[in-house]
């Protein structure tokens, strides 16, 4: 799985990378080891709370699915995202 994390207008931690690869990497059985999946981090202005946006793009059986949440930490949105693609490949598979 060849993973792209883009960061708009701060620089991602090492740490942060780690850990958006390893619960990306969990994906990997659903939608093939050769998938692209392109991540992108955001701060949305202003700066308070719940300003950390998360968004992927993956792509499953043909289709380029999306999902993008808004919370607290980065962490918190990338789980928040994957767990809304898991629902999208869910209703594909069983569509």
């Amino acid at each position: 799985m060849n993973i792209n994390i883009k960061s708009i207008h701060f620089d991602a931690t090492q740490k942060l990378e780690e850990y958006i690869n390893k619960k990306v990497e969990k994906l990997a059985k659903t939608v093939g080891d050769d998938a692209d999946v392109d991540i992108q981090l955001k701060i949305v202005k202003p700066q308070t709370a719940m300003n950390k946006e998360a968004s992927i793009t993956l792509p499953y059986q043909g289709k380029r699915i999306y999902a993008e949440k808004v919370a607290d930490t980065f962490e918190d949105a990338i789980l928040q995202v994957i767990d809304s693609l898991k629902v999208q490949i869910e209703k594909i598979k069983n569509a």
